[in-house]
């Protein structure tokens, strides 16, 4: 069972540890903080994913998308991917009209704030041109009645960024940590739900470095400012903790007197004998790749994130067990647990973090990938450049009408990706079974 490990500030300096814990005001007691909720999703939802060249990446973003096709197939949602390099917030509230209305989503996500920082120490000029800049994109999208859950900023590695002038990232993390205050500020006053990047991945590094060693990298090992698969689950943890996901994939009980087994919502048993259960599941647990260490995977980051405990709870309750413990085989592995414990239940997704799933999983992630690798070069390639094609043949009627065919046919090739996503979430036929001992 994984235990969450917070811990005090112990590698640093003095001075470092004061500047660090300034930078987290009033502490955080658990990495769940600074997430504020009030966005449900509904059935049939669009969410277009907004952001910089971290949203660019591609990869909160695609844990998102798998995230809500596999894990709540149920709502039947559609993502969309806009993310542009180099941008601040201004700079998409100028084409968000053009690049993102006509996709028509209902609920809009952003991340902007490491550019518009300029990478320098704070200033009231910095913060008044990130807060018209983002008051821009927020009044436009409540015009529109489109639901927001506003990131703010993500911080830049403690130990990687900009290694060459001493301690800069405290500098530059205080800069963020403020443009994150007018975040929060803004989507308070708009109605709006809150997902404290800042916050959240300046606790959850400040844990996995002290853990890890300094070299450990959270936000990026490359640059400091573009994380690694680690890095962005916890942007995607945030984002889906404030769209307001339960975490209920869902939960398989055996009672071992009587043979019986059931399941509930998105499962289905097929057989149950003898304590071994065959199931046929719709939703997927979420599912992580990469070693204990590997700060490019996503398997490293779980110790000092409560992923699995808060969205992905897959259970296994087992009830009159005649032995004071069991094995429980699911997939290739095999685990001893108490019948206290397993009368409780067990988090399978937790426990068997190498699973049945974890194959039909990795064959929709590079379905997924393969469908915002196109959004990027539809969005970026032909959508952008659509009003300058027109405004440099004025009142040329052919022009305007090939334009306005060529986007129709991309978002009808969107809307067809869309549906080949969702439907490549197959149901998976898996095992689990438990033996007395």
């Amino acid at each position: 069972m994984t235990m969450y490990t917070f811990l005090p500030i112990t590698r640093m300096s003095v001075v470092r540890s004061i500047a660090f814990a300034l930078i987290l005001v009033g502490g955080l007691a658990t990495p769940s903080n600074g997430i504020s909720k009030g966005l449900e999703l509904r059935k049939g939802d669009r969410i277009a994913i907004v952001g910089d060249s971290i949203t660019e990446q591609k990869k909160y973003s695609r844990f998102m998308e798998l995230y809500l096709l596999a894990c709540v197939p149920e709502l039947e949602l559609t993502m969309y991917q806009f993310g542009w390099g180099g941008e601040r917030a201004s700079g998409f509230a100028n084409r968000m009209e053009n690049d993102m209305v006509p996709w028509q989503p209902t609920v809009v996500t952003t991340c902007y704030g490491m550019n518009d920082g300029c990478y320098l120490p704070y200033t009231a000029q910095i913060g008044s041109a990130y807060e018209e800049g983002s008051r821009r994109i927020q009044s436009r999208c409540k015009e529109l009645g489109i639901r927001m859950v506003v990131g703010g900023p993500s911080p830049v590695d403690t130990q990687v960024w900009n290694k060459a002038v001493p301690d800069a990232d405290l500098y530059y993390n205080d800069n963020l940590s403020q443009l994150s205050g007018i975040a929060k500020r803004l989507a308070a006053e708009n109605g709006f739900a809150y997902a404290g990047l800042h916050p959240l991945m300046m606790k959850v590094m400040q844990d996995a470095k002290v853990a890890r060693g300094v070299d450990y990298s959270v936000c990026g090992n490359h640059d400091g400012v573009h994380p690694d698969g680690n890095g962005h689950l916890v942007i995607a943890y945030a984002f889906l903790k404030a769209m307001g996901m339960d975490g209920n994939i869902g939960t398989i009980t055996v009672d071992m007197r009587t043979g019986a087994a059931t399941a509930t919502q998105g499962h289905r048993i097929l057989s149950a004998i003898n304590g071994t259960v065959e199931i046929e599941s719709a939703r997927y647990p979420f599912c992580f790749y990469g070693s204990e260490t590997d700060s490019s995977g996503t398997r490293s980051i779980l110790p000092f994130l409560p992923f699995n405990h808060d969205l992905n709870r897959y259970m296994l309750v087992v009830k009159n067990l005649s032995k004071r413990y069991a094995d429980v085989t699911w997939g290739t592995e095999t685990k001893t647990f108490s019948r206290g414990v397993l009368s409780v239940g067990i988090n399978l997704a937790d426990e068997f973090v190498d699973n049945p799933f974890s194959e039909p999983f990795s064959r929709l992630e590079r379905v997924v990938a393969d469908k915002q690798n196109r959004e990027t070069r539809t969005i970026k390639g032909i959508i952008t450049n659509i009003p300058g094609l027109v405004g440099d043949t004025p009142k040329d009627r052919e022009i305007e009408d090939m334009a306005a065919e060529l986007k129709q046919k991309l978002l009808e090739r969107n809307a067809q990706d869309a549906d080949r996503v969702r439907a490549a979430v197959k149901p998976v036929i898996h095992i689990i079974q438990i033996v007395p001992k």
